[in-house]
């Protein structure tokens, strides 16, 4: 059984279909990239799968149970985690506040306080700094720290590289490393395309709200990548 399966699933904007009967499938401890255009659905895709946006139709099944129905709060207690695009901490909570306060409105399991310190070293000399005075990178980390501290399953990283320097970025990784190397489950949007190609186990690109290429990334033609992100192949299928 897959840990995460995603099935036919529909979300609109108003009249705006954002993501269109998309189905797909996270293996227990897989890393699975979401790369495509800005506007390809990818943000759409993360929230709808975590309960903050509604389903116009389609199902959410984690470990074989539906989810679908399930309110934000309600699939943390089941087991998804999201760390949002923007990070959205409590700016005026020290690191350590806005670490337990997840922790306290999560599940039980091995991750505790010690444990995420322990894969996120960087936060242990920030733990009394408040969150509005963290840079990017730091607030990344204490974001991928709150998720983690809800115990989930699986844990969603939207835009995980957005707006950071590369120093920055660099850190981030090794530490998602350390993560993947625990059996965490990571679905990851990034933009960087060589990061992702990098990391991912698995990487799907979106366009329009549909997946148009999906594979291991040694199996993918850099040709072909390029082009379903930005849409030509449909474009030439098109012109034919």
């Amino acid at each position: 059984m897959r840990l995460l399966e995603v099935e036919n699933l529909t979300a609109c904007h108003g009249l705006l279909t954002a993501v269109r009967h998309l189905s797909l499938s996270v293996g227990h401890g897989e890393a699975l990239a979401v790369i495509g255009a800005n506007g390809a659905g990818k943000t759409t895709l993360f929230r709808s799968i975590a309960g903050v946006h509604p389903l116009a139709s389609g199902q959410v099944r984690l470990s074989g149970r539906d989810v679908s129905a399930l309110k934000a709060s309600q699939r943390v207690a089941a087991g998804i985690a999201m760390v949002p695009e923007g990070r959205r901490l409590f700016g005026d909570m020290s690191v350590r506040e806005n670490l337990l306060i997840a922790g306290e409105n999560g599940r039980p399991g091995k991750w505790t306080m010690d444990s995420v310190l322990d894969a996120l070293p960087a936060l242990k000399p920030l733990l009394g700094v408040p969150a509005d005075g963290l840079s990017g990178g730091q607030r990344q980390a204490v974001a991928i720290g709150r998720a983690l501290m809800s115990n989930p399953e699986i844990l969603l990283l939207d835009e995980v590289s957005l707006g950071l320097s590369p120093v920055a970025v660099d850190g981030l990784y090794a530490s998602l490393d350390l993560l993947r190397a625990s059996g965490t489950t990571m679905v990851l949007v990034e933009q960087d395309l060589d990061r992702a190609l990098g990391f991912a186990d698995r990487v799907i690109c979106m366009l329009e709200g549909k997946i148009m290429l999906e594979g291991a990334p040694h199996a993918l033609a850099r040709s072909d990548i390029t082009d379903a992100y930005f849409g030509f192949t449909e474009v030439e299928q098109e012109t034919l």
